[in-house]
């Protein structure tokens, strides 16, 4: 196996049907190696909002109570996982729907309280990815699917950050193989301008990024994108790239669409 590439789609891209449909009609005809991570923050924040619960976030991160946690692990791991691996298997792409849970691929931890008390948030431990299970799945010929809830060691369920679960496991798959890292969602890359599509910046690297950080250019949602993307460079991972999910075919390409994380 010479590579594998770990696809993370969020957003609007999976709020909206047609997109979405439209985004895994793609991701089915490309003939590379493949782990979809999937995020469903704003479906979970409509079902919660439906039983007079409030979403919380706090720099783009959800703080998950216990009535949180429920409906998100039936959200991201029943309806979106699911709906999301049955299309694929539509479009002829053999794949196999799964969360951190399942065969332990992450153990987690429940995140410390410091300033802000996430709840049953998790942070996924040092050596906490079961990279060969993925291996395995995609040797078979099958596409893992990966839902973000996680669990401890006494099974205690906890919520994982998609960009977080998409981070870890291609770090932890790239102590054995090749791997990249790419992101997808409604936007064409990382915006200088947050309401022009086109203010796409091309390249982010430790040089540029503080400055920008310190302007306020980035929305909260982007931030932890983007330092999972720099610390998964430093953890061997090949190349990130962050763009809109109608290019995602041509993310593989050396001519690449959307913003190329560098060192």
């Amino acid at each position: 196996m010479q590579e594998i590439n770990i696809v993370k789609v969020g957003g609007k891209v999976i709020d909206n049907e047609d997109a979405r449909n439209a985004f895994l009609a793609k991701l089915a005809n490309i003939k590379k190696n493949i782990v979809l991570v999937h995020g469903g923050g704003k479906v979970a924040n409509q079902v919660l909002e439906s039983m007079g619960i409030e979403p919380k976030m706090v720099n783009g991160r959800r703080i998950t109570d216990a009535e949180t946690l429920k409906v998100v692990t039936m959200v991201y791991t029943g309806l979106i996982n699911k709906t999301i691996t049955a299309k694929l298997n539509s479009f002829g792409r053999k794949s196999v729907g799964i969360s951190g849970v399942d065969g332990v691929l992450l153990d987690a931890v429940k995140r410390p309280v410091k300033d802000i008390d996430y709840g049953f948030a998790g942070d996924i431990t040092a050596d906490g990815v079961n990279a060969q299970l993925l291996v395995n799945l995609v040797k078979d010929g099958y596409t893992p699917v990966i839902a973000t809830i996680a669990a401890d060691k006494n099974a205690q369920l906890l919520n994982i950050n998609a960009d977080t679960v998409a981070s870890t496991l291609a770090a932890g798959l790239s102590k054995i193989v090749k791997t990249n890292l790419y992101f997808c969602f409604e936007k064409k890359g990382v915006l200088m301008n947050a309401e022009d599509d086109n203010s796409v910046i091309p390249v982010l690297n430790k040089q540029n990024y503080p400055e920008l950080l310190s302007k306020g250019i980035f929305a909260d949602g982007m931030i932890p994108k983007l330092e999972n993307a720099f610390k998964t460079l430093e953890q061997g991972v090949d190349k990130v790239i962050i763009g809109n999910s109608n290019d995602i075919e041509n993310f593989f390409s050396e001519n690449h669409a959307g913003t190329l994380i560098s060192k």
